[in-house]
């Protein structure tokens, strides 16, 4: 499941569904509206393969990996937030959600870097 956080630009959703990917943005399809960040955590570890988009810095910390979700943290433009959800989904490292699983990944125009578990390293991918 694709969980958009709550603060995800209208636009940029709307890019999402237009182009087919299945989504659920907090606050309209899933969680409830105003759900402060401590609560999305929690939130996630009740769903199975969940991969969580935001545009928050809060979620890109490495001691934020857990094997039941995947968190990604866009640092790009609002406006460009759906093109970059778009490029992780079809990336060849993340194009399941199995890849995908006990990450926290950090998006940026550069490439992507990753924190894995169990690994104690970051790991960083540039764009195909």
């Amino acid at each position: 499941m694709i969980i958009l956080d709550e603060n995800f630009p209208e636009s940029q959703r709307q890019l999402l569904r237009g182009w087919r990917i299945p989504i659920r943005q907090i606050g309209y399809e899933v969680g409830r509206s105003g759900m402060q960040d401590e609560e999305i955590l929690p939130f996630l570890l009740q769903r199975r393969r969940v991969t969580f988009f935001t545009l928050d810095q809060g979620f890109s910390k490495r001691h934020l990996c857990h094997a039941r979700y995947c968190l990604v943290y866009l640092d790009v433009e609002q406006y460009e937030a759906a093109a970059f959800v778009r490029r992780v989904l079809r990336h060849r490292q993340f194009d399941t959600d199995a890849k995908r699983a006990s990450t926290v990944i950090r998006v940026s125009h550069s490439g992507l870097a990753v924190w894995r578990l169990p690994a104690q390293e970051e790991l960083r991918f540039k764009w195909l």
